[in-house]
């Protein structure tokens, strides 16, 4: 412990950062278990007031953008202060603005989307209708014109265009009166907390904090730690809206700041990790680092990107930072972040594949040099800075679900003699309509997101939104590219190699009994169950099952791809799950591939965990690389990797090259744990024994003691072996 007499350091006031955050996650986690992404919300004073938002339908609920401003600055002019001395940066967010809206959708004729219920729950679909953000930001905007600028804007828009409903623009307005109004309650708080510190040092952060604060109400930033502080506003007030906001290419937005204040001597290296220590800790909003220019002749990998991921190695809390992975990648930042990944155990940083990523989206008519301007911004996406909207990561496609529907139509139907080529048949048939019911969501969607709950504070650092005066999702940006995600791949692949093998082959098994098993959860039918089970998976070397998952990726882009929505959309295919592997699996009955019924779906394009032995982590990759879409979109391979042989020099070698080879063998993406697997059983067991202990769940990471019983199994079912 440091004596109170003892000058800090910056090292020193990283680590009571990361402290107090551990403090803080105790107490979420006494809460209750949460399987999404680490938040960095700071927990309520006790004296706090409440808010009361002020509803505008017979509901009790509020709609629309000039009802959605007015309450939101409501909430930020009573949101309590926070001031941790120990930071460089001001701010905390407590309070989430979703938790108010009563209903996320209106009860309303004009909203009601029931022609679609059917079809959507017989297929599991996740159609994304009322979904919040998932596209990306360009916070330059606002660091160039600050909160006095955009509010400026926003004035002058509304009186350029006058809109005969300025509600939009009555909307916009009040979201940045509230955060102004924020941050100048932040300055005084920041003098009020100098009045009582007795160390110098962090007396005269307080009063450099303040002064920042004061600044801010108004004007752009200057120096590092200003637009580091800035940054902070514009993640918090994000988050707190709808749980939005993505930070971009982040070295690249902070180096013009950084270079600046080192050529002047007015900043060290050790002083920016701090500030940036002090920024991670206040969201774990995605970014990444390093990454090709437009051309794709030069890295943009700078000093700054270092000090990133420095600044995340000393902290070891959950972070979503990116390396953005090409052929002219700086050698000495790989290497650095293999290093940390090994090191930190935290899941961090996340991996993508620049090239697969970069030509994929070119394929859908844009020009490549816009494709490399795309940037990591979600658990598995990209999305072109403050141009794109595109629903990444919320509409799903359950192929589990789809295989099921198709299985029982054909055995109800006398007129089919049951077959896997007639399975197959009625398979591409069902995947086709909830292809079909999914861009129609789509199209509902756009109509009317803009009248339920328009994206006010990221339509602010959007080029388009304020100048047309409409918002992001109401042709307010330039591109508009639909994320359709399928997901269960591997437990179809699986299903349809047992049952090509099994039923029709072997004939081991009539179609009539694999019905009556399945429809009673193999009730009583345990060998049949391990029969079917036993079918090579798909990732194994050989299995039929691999070509299934190809001929299903395959399949599900051509559908995809064949026609825009209803609307003239562009839709782009992925295959993720994100956290609902449970839930989805929840909708579907017990499989061929010998899954009980509501048990989870396969995670992502990932295998299952293999039979008789996990799968090495080279199979799996080949694996998932073997059914990437290739429109620009992911494919994200999940490796959760007890190294055996520790941390060496050779393993991070090896890993190294396993990452480069998944990218060049047209992989998208890697989420990458290195776990010792002992502790990982011992957390899972008993997580207080391990409260510190951080994985990548999926494409976010957590606390694993914040997790819930059922989603610790999961992560421990993937740890696979070094092969």
């Amino acid at each position: 412990m440091v004596s109170v007499r003892t000058p800090l350091t910056y090292r020193d006031r990283i680590e009571a950062l990361r402290l107090r955050k551990l403090e803080q996650t105790r107490f979420k986690q006494s809460l209750g278990s949460r399987d999404t992404d680490d938040k960095g919300s700071v927990p309520l004073p006790p004296d706090w007031q409440g808010f009361t938002p002020k509803p505008n339908h017979p509901s009790g609920a509020f709609f629309g953008p000039r009802a959605c401003g007015e309450n939101f600055r409501a909430l930020l002019e009573c949101h309590p202060t926070y001031i941790d001395p120990m930071s460089s940066l001001a701010g905390g967010w407590m309070l989430s603005f979703s938790e108010y809206r009563k209903l996320g959708w209106p009860p309303d004729p004009e909203f009601d989307y029931s022609h679609l219920h059917d079809d959507q729950r017989r297929y599991n679909i996740i159609p994304g209708i009322g979904g919040a953000q998932h596209f990306c930001p360009e916070v330059r905007i606002g660091l160039e014109l600050g909160w006095g600028g955009l509010l400026e804007e926003v004035r002058r828009y509304r009186d350029l265009n006058h809109p005969a409903d300025a509600a939009f623009y009555d909307g916009l307005e009040d979201v940045v009166l509230g955060v102004q109004n924020w941050i100048g309650r932040h300055a005084h708080a920041a003098r009020k907390t100098a009045e009582g510190e007795t160390r110098p040092e962090l007396r005269r952060n307080l009063l450099e904090m303040a002064a920042i604060c004061e600044r801010q109400v108004n004007n752009p930033p200057v120096t590092f730690r200003e637009a580091c502080q800035w940054i902070a506003w514009f993640e918090m007030v994000a988050c707190m809206y709808n749980n939005s906001g993505a930070l971009g290419q982040i070295d690249e937005i902070l180096r013009p700041y950084y270079e600046r204040d080192i050529a002047t001597g007015a900043l060290t290296d050790e002083e920016a990790v701090w500030h940036l220590a002090s920024l991670l800790i206040k969201e774990t909003h995605y970014m990444q680092v390093g990454g090709p220019d437009p051309s794709g002749t030069k890295d943009l990998t700078s000093r700054v990107s270092f000090l990133v991921l420095e600044a995340a190695h000393l902290l070891r809390i959950p972070s979503n930072i990116a390396v953005r992975v090409h052929n002219k990648i700086d050698a000495g930042l790989y290497d650095t972040a293999v290093r940390y990944l090994f090191e930190d155990k935290t899941g961090s940083p996340l991996w993508m594949g620049s090239d697969a990523l970069d030509r994929g989206f070119a394929r859908d008519g844009y020009p490549i040099e816009l494709a490399r301007e795309r940037v990591k911004c979600g658990c598995h996406w990209c999305a072109l800075p403050g141009r794109e909207y595109t629903l990444n990561d919320i509409v799903k496609i359950n192929f589990a679900a789809v295989f099921d529907v198709a299985l029982h139509d054909m055995m109800s139907d006398s007129s089919i003699t049951p077959s896997v080529a007639e399975l197959w048949r009625l398979f591409e048939k069902h995947l086709r309509r909830a292809v079909q019911v999914t861009a129609e969501g789509i199209d509902f969607h756009l109509a009317h997101y803009k009248d339920v709950s328009p994206e006010l504070v990221l339509d602010l650092f959007c080029f388009g939104p304020v100048e047309k005066g409409r918002d992001v999702s109401d042709g307010g940006v330039e591109f508009y590219n639909m994320c359709v995600d399928g997901a269960a791949i591997a437990t179809t692949a699986d299903s349809f190699a047992a049952v090509e093998q099994r039923v029709e082959e072997e004939k081991r098994l009539s179609w009539a009994e694999l019905l009556a098993v399945l429809d009673s959860d193999y009730r009583d039918a345990e060998p049949v169950r391990l029969m079917l089970k036993t079918v090579p998976h798909f990732g194994t070397s050989g299995a039929r099952a691999n070509d299934w998952a190809r001929r299903i990726s395959e399949l599900f882009v051509q559908l995809v791809k064949e026609k825009p929505t209803p609307g003239g959309r562009n839709m782009i295919p992925g295959l993720f799950s994100w956290a609902s592997t449970i839930p989805m699996g929840k909708a579907v009955g017990a499989t061929p591939n010998g899954r009980h019924a509501h048990a989870p779906i396969s995670h992502g394009p990932n295998p299952d965990p293999g039979w008789p032995k996990p799968l090495t982590p080279t199979a799996l990759s080949r694996a998932v690389a073997s059914v990437e879409c290739g429109y620009g979109n992911t494919a994200p391979l999940q490796l959760d990797m007890d190294p055996g042989i520790g941390d060496t020099d050779a393993t991070r070698e090896k890993i190294g090259a396993l990452i480069r080879t998944h990218f060049d063998m047209g992989g998208t993406m890697i989420n990458l744990n290195v776990l010792n697997r002992q502790q990982i059983l011992e957390a899972h067991e008993d997580p207080s024994r391990y409260p510190e202990l951080v994985v990548r769940v999926t494409g976010f990471s957590a606390y694993f003691a914040s997790l819930s019983k059922e989603f610790r199994q999961l992560v421990v079912d993937r740890i696979v072996s070094e092969e």
